[in-house]
């Protein structure tokens, strides 16, 4: 069966609960593109905002926040793929790694050979028998990899976002270790065991430097705190961003008692920033008990619509 029938979706929509249960990107990308032919063959397919098999694009500015910046942390920026409402997405999570290994390829490693912390997230690599990255100037990342990663069977549109999810991780993790110069447009070059002739998944040509494609990251995605993490009672800080910078956002907060249930137990509403530097970022300071809780957040529906594009996100207070 093809990965295209993995998880349903990233998150639900708020009128139901649902079992116990992401950012950052780059620079506006042209939207027909998701590669530039800059030497190499072209791909077989524009990989920027083909619609997900089983439903569309939402109604979104196919836009991408801004490119990660340099932290100081050792964790590795890693994106998966996950469902919303009928539609795919990319989402970022924030992973321990070894540091065998150069920053780029540590996160593609974990990319390929581990799972996402959040259930709702899948990844359809397969461990590769070998991987290597190199960055040539300032601006262009190669990634070597053995055909065995790509041993699974996908359809066109999820191949295509498999390769965005590589290109994503990729950049990402060069972005925010300091490797390259998030000033400029970064690019791509994915080889398959030296060559630049392969057709990932049966699907998608590569070779060409590929870019970013528009349009691909979840409209709303929780960065802070990860799926399972354990934080501190008192003022619990929440980050996440949306990629319509001044839009409304509805939140809610579900707790879980000892049962298994889980009931209502905050809700509210923000606003995703509109300020040039911090747009679509949102943030919440919420005083929590000890508990076990389930945030979710989604883009607030107009003229009756109802809520749309939710990310939802278990942490435990201790």
């Amino acid at each position: 069966m093809p990965v295209s029938s993995a998880p349903e979706r990233a998150g639900r929509s708020m009128g139901r609960l649902r079992p116990a249960v992401l950012a950052g990107i780059l620079v506006l990308v042209p939207i027909l593109v998701g590669c530039t032919a800059e030497g190499g063959p072209s791909p077989t397919s524009t990989i920027a905002s083909v619609p997900a098999t089983g439903g569309t694009m939402p109604d979104t500015p196919a836009t991408s926040a801004p490119l990660e910046t340099t932290q100081s942390s050792n964790k590795a920026p890693v994106y998966w793929i996950g469902r919303s409402g009928g539609n795919i997405f990319l989402y970022r999570e924030f992973r321990d790694v070894p540091e065998q290994e150069n920053p780029v390829t540590r996160a593609l490693r974990a990319m390929m050979s581990e799972k996402p912390l959040d259930p709702d997230f899948f990844t359809p690599w397969q461990n590769p028998d070998k991987l290597a990255t190199s960055i040539s100037g300032k601006d262009i990342i190669t990634v070597d990899v053995s055909s065995d990663a790509f041993n699974s069977n996908l359809d066109a549109d999820m191949a295509a976002r498999a390769i965005q999810q590589l290109v994503y991780t990729a950049t990402a993790a060069a972005a925010s270790s300091g490797l390259i110069d998030t000033g400029q447009q970064v690019k791509v070059r994915i080889l398959v065991d030296g060559h630049t002739d392969y057709v990932a998944f049966g699907k998608v040509q590569l070779g060409a430097l590929m870019t970013r494609a528009a349009g691909l990251v979840a409209p709303v995605w929780i960065i802070d705190p990860q799926e399972n993490a354990e934080v501190a009672a008192g003022s619990v800080k929440i980050n996440g961003r949306s990629t319509s910078p001044g839009a409304k956002l509805r939140w809610q907060i579900l707790q879980s008692p000892d049962d298994g249930t889980k009931a209502p137990f905050l809700t509210g509403e923000t606003t995703a920033a509109a300020e040039q530097g911090q747009a679509g970022i949102f943030t919440l300071a919420l005083n929590l008990p000890a508990g076990d809780y389930e945030l979710r957040v989604a883009q607030a529906g107009s003229g009756g619509e109802p809520d749309r594009n939710e990310d939802t996100r278990s942490f435990k207070v201790r």
